[in-house]
């Protein structure tokens, strides 16, 4: 399975491959912002993004927008500190599929990863 890394943290994005290469996933691009991301999409076609929220130039919910007007369905988790209702609700009104509260243990992402990933498949 192809992951696409979107985060302007060089720091959080190891982490999160790390996490993914010890759940045996290994092929992963990475993006610093969401402009990054764009780009790097149409080429890599991931099959899951792991997306932060809050980064320069395009952040994760413009990126979210933009990705689905495109007319892409590919599974998108949101990765963010930012757990209020209201900003869960605007993320899943922007086509995110799932959400991950930072700081995260293997399991609460190997967990996202598996439910997202069989809700793609059920769609």
């Amino acid at each position: 399975m192809k992951i696409l890394l979107v985060d302007d943290s060089e720091t959080m994005r190891n982490i999160q491959k790390n996490i993914l290469d010890q759940l045996g996933y290994t092929e992963i691009e990475e993006a610093c912002d969401g402009q990054d991301a764009l780009d790097k999409a149409s080429v890599f076609k991931p099959d899951l993004i792991l997306l932060a929220c809050k980064m320069p130039n395009v952040d994760g919910l413009t990126f979210a927008r933009t990705y689905r007007s495109q007319g892409n369905n590919t599974p998108i988790i949101m990765v963010t500190t930012e757990a209020e209702k209201t900003r869960v609700i605007e993320a899943i009104k922007a086509g995110v599929d799932n959400y991950v509260i930072k700081p995260f243990t293997p399991e609460v992402l190997a967990k996202r990863v598996e439910e997202t990933m069989t809700k793609a498949r059920a769609a």
